[in-house]
């Protein structure tokens, strides 16, 4: 009896086109004859079920189903690739377990905890997880900006604490320059992390739930052509993602360690991505995806792929995995 498994693609936030690629590629992806796929489109405005004419037909949020052609379709488990709010926060998990939907990221708590910098990198330092000097700002809050240097130094990052994809960050070489940054970011977000500019080697790992333990990918190097790792680094082919990555046995240790520390302190289950920058000689934590990128130019599966588990064996599992909680 093949399982109706819904993608839920799409999202509130600046990510959507991506979240839209990711979608469809698993959508592509999962076995046929194993699963019915159907593609859902998750919106502020609607919540719709669409096929393969573009046709949409709009989701029951009481319980979510779908009435096609007087068919109520139901689902056996949804396949989350919704990057950004609400498929990455913990929205769509707290309404997935409220109504007792198998889902194949983690639960809501790890969600809205990871999708937090600021909470995240927080609640890891008990645990000696190392990460950058940080700053925090709120919207409305008097920008100081002396004491921003004075705290984390020249250049530095400023993030939008709760946004992915590199959306709202800038970095700063000039105290001058730093205002029209934090505005950039409060577009985002009204919460911001300003970050001291770590000057090492990046590296992505990919931390899964497979066959019921904890995998660490292989480590992924990031070489980014523009001055970080933005936006178009990730998706406009401006950047070198070398996997496996370039670096020493101890560094690659003490990756895959610390990965699979945070992934196991936090209980996560389902797919992250964790991003490290050497100083040191030791990894500190920068940020943890919990719904990274899935097309075939990403880097967890990239990661996958080096550890050779297929794009289907990768999603197939998730699935299985979310099935078996």
């Amino acid at each position: 009896m093949k399982k109706n498994i819904a993608i839920i693609m799409g999202g509130y936030s600046s990510e959507y086109q991506i979240s839209l690629k990711s979608g469809n590629v698993v959508y592509n992806t999962l076995n046929k004859t194993k699963y019915n796929a159907y593609r859902i489109h998750i919106f502020k405005d609607k919540w719709v079920f669409v096929n393969d004419m573009d046709e949409e037909f709009p989701v029951d949020k009481n319980d979510f189903s779908v009435m096609v052609n007087e068919t109520r379709i139901t689902f056996d488990c949804v396949f989350n690739a919704i990057h950004g709010s609400p498929g990455e926060d913990g929205f769509m998990q707290g309404y997935f377990e409220l109504i007792g939907m198998p889902h194949t990221s983690c639960n809501m708590y790890q969600a809205a905890l990871t999708f937090n910098k600021r909470d995240l990198l927080a609640s890891l330092k008990p645990y000696g997880i190392k990460t950058a000097e940080s700053f925090y700002l709120n919207l409305g809050d008097a920008i100081d900006e002396d004491a921003i240097v004075a705290k984390v130094g020249l250049p530095c990052f400023v993030k939008a604490n709760k946004a992915g994809s590199s959306f709202g960050i800038s970095k700063v070489y000039k105290k001058e320059n730093l205002k029209s940054a934090i505005e950039n970011s409060f577009k985002e977000d009204n919460e911001i992390i300003i970050e001291q500019f770590l000057d090492g080697v990046e590296v992505s790992v990919g931390v899964i739930s497979y066959n019921g333990e904890t995998k660490v990918l292989p480590i992924t190097e990031i070489v980014s052509e523009n001055d970080f790792f933005d936006y178009a680094a990730k998706y406009e082919g401006k950047s070198q993602e070398i996997t496996p990555a370039r670096i020493s046995k101890d560094y690659e240790e003490k990756t895959r360690t610390v990965a699979k520390k945070i992934y196991e302190v936090l209980g996560m289950t389902g797919f992250s991505r964790s991003e490290f920058i050497f100083k040191n000689d030791e990894p500190y934590l920068l940020e943890m995806n919990t719904v990274p990128g899935l097309t075939n130019e990403s880097i967890l599966p990239q990661q996958a792929h080096e550890a050779g588990i297929s794009m289907e064996n990768l999603f197939d599992n998730a699935i299985e995995e979310a099935l078996k909680n």
